[in-house]
Order: C-alpha cells, then structure tokens, then sequence
C-alpha cells in the first residue's frame, strides 16, 4: 500500500536534512536539462507525478553500509557525482530505491544550478562550464508547443536571466522562500510590469509556489527488510525492465555490494573523472572501465552480463584494482600523447588492447615518456590509427568475441613490445582486417571537415606534428573565403561555388596546426600567412614540402590547381603508408 510523503517543499527539507539518502547501489544522475525543464512543466500542467520506493534503514543497519547525497549543484567535469554521507550509527535514514532521478531533478531545479559544457569548448576551458539556474518566464503565453509544454522554463545563467527580451525571468528556486500572496505581488510589482500582465503573473508565479509548498505531491512504497541481498534484488528487479537504467549501471550496482575493501562506486567514479581530465579531455565512461576491469582481470567473459559479475570475479577485480587503474591512466596519458581527446577518438573500445597490453607487460609509470619504450610506442599508434580508421568499423558488432580474442594474443605471444603482427592476425580471422584498399584510400581522400577519422589520418599523414599541446584540425585555404558571397567578389561563377566550398572542406585543404598558430593564421590565405611566420624563404619552402602543400597560389583562383596537386601527393603516401605497407606484413603473416 502506497503511503502519502507530503509536498514536494518537505521532500526536499528531508534530502537537505540527510533524512532522505542513496544508497551505494543507485547509479549517477543522468538527466539532461531539458528533462528538467519538461518535469517541472508536467508538475505545472498538474500530470501525475508516479509514485516511490523507499527503502527503511535502521540504526543498526545503516553503519554496515555506504550512503551518499543528492546532486545539488550539478557540474559535468567538476561535480557529477553524488558525494557520500558519513551516516550515524544510531540514525535511522529513508534509502531511495526508486525516483532518485525525479528527487535529483527537484533538487537541482529548487534549490541548486547545472554546468553543462558548451559545445565545442575544450573540457580544461575555464568557461566552458557555465553555471546555470531554473528560470521561469513569468510573461510567456500558457499555451501548447509542439512537444505539448506549456510553460517556459529554462536553465540560464545570471546575465542570460537579466536579458529582457520580453520574458521576465523567476529563478524557480527562490519560490522555496517565498510567501504567497502579497509577497509574490511585491516581486512582480517591482518589475514594472503592465496592468494588463500583472494577472498573468501573478496565476504563473502562484500556480509554481502552490505546486511546491501545497499540494501533497510525493507518495511511496516503503520496504522495511534489512537484508541487502533482498534490497538488491528488489532494485535489480525494479530497474531491470526498463530501457532508462543501463545495464551497466546495474552490473555496477552488483560490484559495489560484492567489494569488500574498496568502494568500487567511488572508486570507478573517481577514475572516470581522472581518466577524463587528462591532457585536453576526454569523454570516457563508466561502461568503458567496467569493460576494462573485465578484460584486465582475465574474466572469462568481457561481455555486460550478470553471470560475469559473480562473488568471485568482483573479488578477483577488486584484488587487481591498483594494477588496472595504474594500466588505464598510462593508456589514456599515451593516448594524449598521440593527440588524443574525447574529439577526436572514434572508438574508446580501441584502447582496452592496448590497456592489456600494458597491465599485462607491467610497464613503469614512466612508460609514456621514457625513450627506451619510443618505438614501441610508435608501434602502438600506427597499429590504433589503422584501427580507427576503417570505415567499416573495427570496434561495432562482434566487440566482446574480438576483445576476447585480442586478449588472448597478447597473453599468448613472447613479444616483450606490442604484438602487433599476432594482433593483426586475431583480428584478421575475425574479419576485421586492417589491410586497406584503393577505393579505401579514395573513400579518405573525400573526407570532410568533422569527419572523426580526419584527425588520426593527419597525424599518419604527418606524424613529426607535436600533439602534446592543443592543437588544431586547420583549413589551409581558410573556410570563409568559400562563402558564395566571398566567392562571387573573387569573380568565381555561380556553376563552380558548391564544388569549391566542397573541396575547401575535405582532407586536401585540411592540416594539422598548433592552437597559437592557428589563431595567428586566421583568414589569411597560406601563402601570406607563412611570408609573415617565416623570416627565410628557406623556412617557408621546407614548411611547404614536409606538410605536403606545393607551390601555393597567391589568391583563390589558384586553389583548384593546389587542391588536386595536394590530393594526388596526400593519395601516393596514403598508397604507401596503407595499401603497400599493409600488403607487406599481410605477406609475412
């Protein structure tokens, strides 16, 4: 029988006063603004608001376990993760099985903000992340969009929320506060607001605080056993059925409650975050080190399923953590080294043969920089550019069997650098050659500006281009100079504008470029530009022949001359880099 919680004003009193906790085996907060935004709009539109499952803890209980906190001030690279509780040992405390997500969001919107990155920005940006709060538009129309919201409400950050722009914005946390009534009447009075809106308002800011402070919105299940094992199975049971919780999240769930002297929740959370912030950022994810964890462990299985997530095999992972979580920050350190980021890598499953490699060899913590591992380095990257570089797809259907199979090779083989021709022939037999053809090579050649691939191929095409550092993905011929309006001043025709800018957007037009220099570059066209980077003609010329440019034409009309030299030079070292290259070592295998 489902037990009434009252308003959703207390629910969120109970979370700010530790009564109202998550327990271990509860996953991340996973929603995005939006869904914030939208919940909210359906509390308004009066829609139900489902019901609960809490989980009774006793005193005696709640000390043999770990607890943590709600989201509060959400922050995608800084503060993602619930933080843990140190909970009394004679308090009794409410578990959230159940509805953390819709609590989390209430949270968030009444009482805390959101920083999401912008697009494009790079991760260690400090203003990438800006802070945003729930706003509501008091002066907006209540009538229908086309996804059936009727109020407007909007993450913004504090100058965003000052704009006018005809919306007059409330931050919905400060409803909490609020009196209804004459206090509600005095905020809005304040904003000059004309007498024919004031009504408007006032129904908009009165409907949100009754909403909040009246109606008795919250109402639950309460499960009072103390068994885990029964707690589990009710939650696994629960989540299961549905498509929002990952599977992952709940393999998880069944590692945090098997770890016996590690917190694996903390734990894998806490190298996500140190995996994520190394050199320019990457995105990895949980998913990615519990299949890591699998495949370093020497679990039978890499795949997500239950029966790999046995006593057993979490005691065996637990015991190895240090060495795996040594392995996976020296792989994603050589990954940046290699130029790296969350941008730019195609496939994260196609560093778990490498982070083998590394467990299983126990290279130093110096590996990524000493110079006695250099060519085996080199290896690694040539072998990790190849892989990601098929357009087919090396790292899709069939990844279990193949990470499996890879495993097994590198175990296997007596090499002490990177097994790549054993590698190869592993990944041969399962279809996945890494041999390349002519029409592959023609397939790169075509391809444009955005394109994943288009970083690892530059980096083959010119690997002297120091990636350490920021770098750019560069268009020689600058891009605006395509816009048909710029081109129709050049006094290029109607007919030849399209397949300009398509050119000037695709891999002959595109290098590898220092951040600094490319900001310097700018519109300049190349041959201008490096007269003013290079004091010798000497420096010039030799920049031209080891990027591959040519003799550059001093304006756009020379462009197609440069683009189709430059396409069959970048052609003939792909040839060999790729076709007659692979051929070789396809030959002695």
């Amino acid at each position: 029988m489902y037990k009434p919680g009252g308003t959703i004003a207390e629910a969120l009193d109970r979370i700010h006063k530790k009564q109202y906790v998550l327990p271990a085996i509860q996953r991340e907060f996973v929603w995005k603004p939006e869904q914030i935004e939208r919940l909210f709009d359906s509390l308004m539109q009066g829609y139900p608001f489902g019901t609960f499952l809490f989980w009774h803890v006793e005193p005696s209980t709640s000390s043999k376990f770990k607890f943590y906190d709600f989201v509060l001030n959400y922050h995608q690279r800084d503060a993602a993760h619930c933080p843990e509780l140190a909970i009394q040992h004679n308090q009794a405390i409410t578990a959230v099985l159940d509805g953390q997500q819709r609590l989390t969001a209430l949270n968030i919107g009444l009482r805390g903000s959101m920083a999401i990155k912008i697009p494009y920005k790079w991760w260690n940006s400090p203003d990438a992340f800006p802070r945003k709060t729930l706003c509501l538009n008091l002066r907006a129309p209540i009538k229908a969009n086309e996804d059936g919201a009727r109020y407007d409400f909007r993450f913004l950050d504090d100058e965003q929320a000052k704009r006018a722009d005809d919306a007059l914005w409330f931050k919905v946390p400060n409803i909490l506060g609020m009196r209804a009534g004459p206090e509600m009447l005095s905020w809005l009075v304040k904003h000059d607001l004309p007498n024919d809106e004031l009504n408007h308002s006032f129904d908009i800011l009165h409907t949100l605080h009754n909403v909040v402070h009246n109606k008795p919105m919250i109402n639950y299940y309460e499960e009072k056993a103390q068994d885990i094992e029964r707690v589990l199975n009710i939650f696994i049971r629960l989540n299961s059925g549905g498509t929002v919780l990952s599977y992952s999240d709940l393999l998880l769930s069944i590692a945090v409650a098997q770890w016996k002297q590690l917190d694996a929740r903390a734990e894998i959370h806490r190298l996500v975050d140190e995996l994520n912030k190394t050199g320019t950022g990457f995105a990895l994810s949980q998913d990615f080190v519990l299949k890591a964890g699998l495949m370093l462990a020497d679990i039978r299985s890499v795949g997500f399923k239950v029966e790999n997530f046995t006593a057993e095999n979490m005691a065996t992972l637990e015991a190895n953590w240090p060495d795996i979580r040594s392995a996976l920050l020296r792989t994603i350190e050589l990954a940046a080294s290699f130029g790296m980021n969350g941008q730019t890598l195609r496939a994260d499953s196609a560093l778990l043969p490498i982070a083998y490699y590394l467990y299983d060899r126990k290279v130093p913590v110096n590996y990524v920089t000493a110079g006695q591992f250099a060519n085996d380095r080199e290896t690694i990257r040539q072998w990790l550019i190849r892989s990601l570089l098929k357009a087919s797809g090396i790292w899709g259907s069939g990844l279990d069997t193949l990470l499996t199979a890879l495993r097994d090779a590198i175990k296997q083989s007596n090499s002490s650098t990177f097994p790549v021709e054993a590698i190869m022939k592993a990944m041969r037999t399962r279809g996945k050659s890494l041999l390349f053809d002519r029409a592959e090579i023609e397939d790169m050649l075509g391809m444009t500006y955005g394109d994943k691939r288009i970083f690892p191929l530059l980096s083959l095409l010119f690997p002297f281009v120091d990636l350490r550092n920021q770098f750019h993905i560069d268009h020689i011929f600058p891009i605006s100079r395509f816009s048909k309006i710029k081109l129709r001043q050049a006094g290029i025709s109607h007919e030849r504008q399209d397949d300009l800018y398509a050119q000037a957007n695709s891999l002959p037009n595109l290098q590898l470029l220092e951040g600094a220099a490319n900001i310097e570059k700018q519109t300049a066209l190349p041959a201008e530009w490096l007269r003013d980077r290079f004091k010798s003609d000497e420096g010039a010329l030799n920049y031209q022949s080891i990027h591959a440019l040519g003799q550059l034409p001093a304006d756009i009309h020379g462009f197609e001359d440069f683009y189709a030299t430059r396409r069959d030079a970048l052609q003939d070292k792909l040839q060999k880099l790729l076709v007659e290259n692979s051929t070789a070592v396809d030959a002695e295998y």
